[in-house]
């Protein structure tokens, strides 16, 4: 089984019939061994729900966490994600295969927010507001990762536990997926990319509120 762990700020209505991710989850119906976990009209951080997920008695062998604005296109997801959970500690569909000091993102080793060399990445992933979306191609997959994408991240319950590693509650959305693909690094745990199809509608945001601020606290944290 695979918990597919989401928060959103819709309503169920909304989410089942609105949502990029209830709308492929519809589609899916047909795989009894994804157990959707929404959090609906959520206003916590993903953190903090992720963790309590996590924790949770009845919490699937596998953990898979995913944005509610994912259109999942690959329909092998399940079969995929557990080939890549026996490949890798943690798993994502797009990464970085170094990390550089002060980096602000797994796809930009700088403040100027180019896009690093195509050598050090890895993944695909659509975009646009549908599904099947344009593609972006980071690099080859699979591969092994210091820095994963958070869009999507999956991993076995008992690997997690067993490395006490879990999502600093610190970091409500922006550098979560950051400090928690370095967490598990500093435990030892491999990290990398594989080939599982989705479409993301948001290119990322940072711009947005309280980025830099939730960057300094980062970086104050790890001291580089």
């Amino acid at each position: 089984m695979i918990d597919l762990v989401c928060a959103t700020r819709a309503t169920p209505e909304q989410f089942w019939n609105k949502a990029a991710l209830g709308l492929s989850l519809r589609r899916l119906t047909h795989e009894t061994r994804l157990r959707p976990r929404i959090y609906f009209e959520n206003r916590r951080g993903l953190p903090s729900l992720y963790n309590e997920r996590l924790a949770a008695e009845d919490a699937a062998p596998v953990l898979a966490f995913i944005h509610d604005d994912v259109w999942l296109d690959d329909f092998f997801f399940f079969e995929h994600t557990m080939a890549a959970v026996h490949a890798f500690d943690v798993v994502g569909v797009a990464g970085n295969k170094r990390r550089a000091p002060m980096q602000p993102s797994w796809a930009f080793p700088t403040l100027q927010f180019q896009w690093d060399d195509r050598a050090n990445l890895s993944g695909t992933v659509s975009h646009g507001p549908g599904p099947f979306g344009t593609l972006s191609v980071f690099g080859p997959v699979p591969a092994e990762c210091e820095l994963l994408d958070g869009v999507l991240l999956a991993a076995k319950r008992d690997t997690l536990r067993a490395a006490h590693v879990g999502f600093d509650e610190r970091f409500d959305f922006h550098f979560y997926d950051m400090d928690f693909c370095r967490t598990a690094r500093a435990a030892g745990l491999r990290l990398g990319t594989w080939p599982i199809a989705l479409t993301h509608q948001s290119e990322g945001g940072y711009s947005a509120n309280g980025w830099v601020e939730t960057y300094n606290k980062y970086i104050a944290k790890w001291g580089n």
